[in-house]
């Protein structure tokens, strides 16, 4: 479930980069820069990035915050909270920051009604591998120039 669940967010956020207007505008030098993070790096590195930061995020987001957070208030408190807080530290302007809170939303949502870490890690982690393959190998669908 978390790799069906990682596709099916990777394609929305993508249909909603591809909408014209302000989303997308806003995007632009955020997508460039990661364009050329994600060339930086050799394939290995890549992969054991994304899977790190599925299971290191997850541990810390989901399991540390959202759980401690739930004991002590209502879900939708601990899942809003640590969502805010996952799109804070991916933040690279406020749309990035909107984008990266959703998906910290969704991710929120489904370790709460299926209490797996493992499901969320999983999704974290093949959102992020095919982000960055997408990116990387096919960066005019991002609007990103190479050359």
């Amino acid at each position: 479930w978390g790799v069906a669940g990682s596709v099916a967010t990777y394609v929305v956020i993508m249909m909603l980069t591809w909408l014209p207007g302000r989303l997308r505008d806003s995007l632009d030098s955020q997508l460039e820069q990661l364009h050329r993070f994600a060339c930086e790096y050799s394939w290995p590195v890549l992969v054991a990035l994304a899977v790190f930061a599925g299971v290191g995020e997850e541990l810390l987001f989901r399991g540390a915050i959202q759980g401690w957070l739930a004991q002590h208030t209502h879900d939708v408190v601990a899942i809003v909270a640590a969502s805010v807080l996952f799109g804070m530290v991916h933040y690279l302007s406020f749309t990035y920051f909107l984008l990266a809170t959703g998906l910290g939303l969704v991710l929120g949502v489904a370790y709460a009604l299926t209490d797996s870490l493992l499901l969320v890690m999983v999704w974290h982690g093949v959102y992020d591998m095919i982000a960055l393959y997408c990116l990387r190998r096919f960066p005019e669908w991002f609007g990103v120039r190479v050359g």
